[in-house]
């Protein structure tokens, strides 16, 4: 039995769908589709605006064939849109439609120079309720005007008129433009819907083009008396005249073609490469779209229609989405698109002369109903912006678009102020423990809310002050000072946190003094669980400073190390260098400065008959104590409380909830980082957090072999990858030379060129923190690694099964050292098309 090979023409469908036309025919299929959908909407929007009707076909012509060409997104497909509808009414009916036609055409210059200065990606930066809201109202405003029409009437000058003329226009309906309308609208409504095989057959057709096909019909066959298409001749089309009118007029017209225009267009670039992105391949992908590129695009089209007497161009979402589920591969498919809006307004007027006016107002009706998206009203009430979303509406609605996204604007400032300025104070008790947090920033103004809620914690007992905020000021800070010193003279303790749980200091010294909650009289300040282990076992004491007790006076004043250690060798270190600089030359490169751990594995212990100078005694004995100290430590203050579990633990093995993959840099304490304990992970850390994918050459078999382990033996209900700031093996990946002699570090940092080629594509989401761009192409490509890393995990036979069988999740995690803040990678991606690392809040 043989089987044929896949031709070369064609590639897999969606889904498995079957094979996908590739090449020329896969564009030639795929423009005739959005021809069919973009022939009626360009009538229908341009009867929207009142300009002539041709002015609809050449924006559609010259948008598919001059953005088409030179937009910066292959697949993206532009013609007059729903979003200029009603800027482009209210410029017609102020200037006229030749004068608005010479402002279409500035407003394509002012375009090409914002394309120029690159800022294109800058007009994203706009709040994303403001925009969804801007189009909103305008889809609101369109679907009210289009309403008096599909009944038979004539729209008014205004939305606000088009409401108050809606009762009469009722009391006199037109039974012929109802009905015809009315069958537009359930065509529209009940086509993709139709069932079985014959549905699948039909849906070829696109909705819009069977719903006005219909209603024309409807109209011929029964001989209905009603306005239709009017096409006049090419010889009378009326081309664009000087700019005539106020000049700030003028300007602020341009400037709303052009802001509107843009915005719409680079917000149909990001949505169609999402659309991409989840629709094919990585194989099978164009390139992802040139922001500014796509504005000059945009421009150039805008000036060529502007000059041919066309209406403003944009982007099309509609006609994008279409072009890309229909198969299309390049940006040839636009442009055979407008060609083939060329040759219907040359061939195809008489055909077109018998669409009923009626059946294009539904249409575009529906067409503004759609505008107000209901996924949108969701992101935005997720978010908490729907003050900022229905202001936007109604002012667009009320005024225009131009004042709608300035009271946007305005509305979206004041809403950040209010949170700015806005602080909530809570106390909580548990069994004696007072916890106080302050969520917001401190100012004056919560001054006496704070002291109110201090002042209620009774003396000698122990607080903990939650400060998760990025400001406090004088007057704050004098608050929670004196408090601070007032309690703990009283016998209390205290213990002032940041956000994600960060110990304040004060002044170099320990954070709190006193007795621990829940000891008695006698017991030892010091003693208590590993800060690492998250676990105080049940009646047991917690030690609060961490700088009293035998293990703070060991250490001195200086507490630039956290009292879960006591190494300190990002101190000693310097100790060493100052009191024996000759020792350090000794040392390998990379090694003076390091940590004691470094300098122990920088060679062999010397025996005691092996001869040695002072300067190099004395390190490598500071290094063994240290190293005892902290052993002693351990059996003294921690082993006693956790003897009992970890007896459990042997009794009945091991059971971790969790395969954590994450760096061999010894700033990362995994323990303390996710607050976990004996036996919570399954702990696997290597040089730069790397995931070999299977079959890649020099393979590492440990870490296949450890994942295979946690996966199917421990049966591990999750999988994290965690990066960290400032990682030296992505450093290293930077700046590495391909001609450099070839090292054990340099074979393995090979598993991570796949995240350097994926950082430089632009085939791939980006990836970054929310709320602020990585700080340096070291933290893109941290942040790039992790994700790279779980796309090698799905690779592996063992993921791969348990992530079918739904039994098993993935998850990303990059921890900032300086900030001791922990992300974890959102689902999908965000606004502007990139993977988002969200911090972890205390309360998560």
């Amino acid at each position: 039995m043989t089987t044929a090979a896949t031709p070369p023409s064609t590639t897999p469908g969606p889904d498995g769908a079957g094979p996908r036309p590739k090449g020329l025919h896969a564009d030639l299929s795929a423009s005739v589709a959005v021809f069919l959908i973009a022939l009626p909407l360009s009538l229908g929007i341009a009867l929207a605006t009142g300009a002539p009707l041709q002015a609809g076909l050449v924006a559609a012509a010259v948008g598919g064939i001059v953005a088409g060409r030179l937009g910066g997104a292959p697949l993206q497909v532009s013609g007059p849109t729903a979003g200029l509808t009603v800027v482009t009414a209210g410029l017609i009916q102020h200037y006229g439609w030749r004068t608005t036609c010479a402002i279409t055409v500035l407003a394509g210059c002012c375009q090409l120079g914002l394309a120029f200065l690159r800022t294109a990606r800058s007009a994203l930066l706009v709040s994303p309720a403001i925009m969804h809201g801007m189009l909103a109202g305008i889809g609101v405003t369109i679907a009210l005007a289009q309403l008096h029409i599909v009944l038979g009437g004539t729209p008014q000058s205004s939305a606000v008129a088009n409401v108050l003329g809606l009762p009469a226009q009722l009391a006199d309906l037109h039974p012929a433009a109802l009905g015809v309308s009315a069958l537009t609208l359930s065509v529209l409504l009940l086509w993709p819907r139709i069932p079985g095989r014959a549905g699948r057959a039909l849906r070829k057709v696109p909705a819009a083009l069977a719903a006005v096909a219909a209603a024309t019909a409807l109209a011929a066959l029964a001989g209905l008396d009603l306005p239709r298409v009017d096409l006049p001749s090419w010889s009378s089309h009326a081309l664009p005249e000087l700019p005539q009118g106020p000049v700030l007029g003028i300007v602020a017209a341009v400037l709303t073609i052009t802001l509107v225009g843009s915005v719409e267009s680079l917000m149909s670039s990001v949505a169609t490469d999402k659309l991409i992105a989840s629709e094919r391949g990585t194989g099978d992908r164009p390139p992802r779209a040139d922001l500014d590129r796509e504005l000059r695009g945009q421009g150039a089209a805008n000036i060529a229609s502007g000059m041919l007497g066309g209406l403003p161009v944009a982007a099309v979402a509609v006609r994008s989405a279409a072009n890309v589920k229909s198969g299309a591969v390049s940006r040839k498919s636009a442009m055979l698109h407008g060609l083939w809006v060329v040759l219907a307004a040359g061939l195809l007027v008489p055909v077109l002369d018998l669409i009923p006016l009626a059946a294009l107002a539904a249409l575009v009706l529906a067409v503004g109903i759609q505008v107000v998206s209901i996924t949108h009203l969701r992101t935005v009430t997720r978010y908490r912006e729907v003050l900022v979303y229905a202001a936007t509406i109604v002012a667009v609605v009320l005024g225009g678009v131009l004042e709608g996204v300035a009271v946007g604007v305005a509305v979206a400032v004041a809403l950040a102020m209010h949170r700015l300025a806005r602080t909530r104070i809570t106390l909580d008790e548990t069994d004696g423990f007072h916890r106080v947090r302050a969520r917001g920033q401190l100012t004056f103004l919560a001054v006496p809310r704070l002291s109110r809620v201090l002042n209620s914690i009774p003396h000698e007992g122990h607080a903990v002050i939650e400060l998760d905020g990025s400001f406090i000021d004088h007057a704050a800070y004098e608050i929670l000072q004196d408090w601070q010193d007032t309690h703990l003279a009283h016998g209390g303790s205290v213990e002032l946190t940041g956000r994600g749980g960060t110990a304040i200091s004060r002044g170099g010294q320990a954070r709190s003094t006193g007795a621990s909650p829940g000891t008695g009289a006698g017991a030892q300040p010091g003693q208590g669980s590993p800060t690492g282990s998250g676990r105080a076992p049940a009646g047991g004491s917690t030690a609060i400073g961490g700088a009293g007790g035998h293990r703070g006076e060991g250490r001195g004043a200086h507490q630039c190390c956290r009292p879960w250690t006591p190494w300190q060798n990002h101190c000693d270190h310097r100790a060493l260098s100052a009191t024996h600089p000759q020792t350090t030359a000794h040392l390998p490169a990379g090694k003076a400065g390091g940590t004691g751990e470094g300098r122990e594995a920088a060679g062999t212990i010397p025996s005691a008959a092996e001869p040695r100078d002072a300067a190099t005694a004395s390190p490598r004995r500071r290094g063994a104590g240290q190293l005892a100290s902290g052993i002693s430590a351990f059996q003294r203050d921690t082993a006693p409380h956790v003897r009992d579990e970890l007896a459990r633990l042997a009794r009945e093995g091991q059971r971790p909830s969790q395969l954590f993959l994450t760096c061999a840099d010894s700033r990362l304490v995994t323990s303390m980082i996710t607050a976990s304990g004996p036996g919570d992970l399954f702990t696997v850390r290597n040089v730069g957090n790397l995931v070999p994918p299977p079959g890649a050459e020099a393979t590492d078999d440990s870490v296949a072999a450890a994942i295979e382990y946690a996966v199917d033996v421990l049966k591990v209900d999750s999988i994290t990858v965690c990066g960290h700031s400032g990682c030296g093996a992505m450093q290293a990946l930077l700046n590495s030379h391909p001609g450099a002699p070839m090292t054990p570090l340099r074979r393995w940092l090979r598993h991570g060129l796949p995240s350097l080629e994926r950082m430089a594509s632009r085939h791939h989401a980006w990836a970054r923190i929310a709320g602020r761009l990585p700080a340096d192409a070291v933290e893109q490509l941290c942040l790039t690694n992790v994700v790279q890393q779980l796309h090698h995990l799905r690779a592996h036979e063992s993921v791969a099964r348990r992530l079918a069988e739904g039994t098993l999740e993935l998850h990303g995690m990059y921890f900032h050292v300086g900030e001791a803040q922990a992300y974890l990678l959102s689902e999908g991606e965000d606004f502007f098309d990139c993977r988002v690392f969200d911090s972890v809040g205390q309360n998560a």
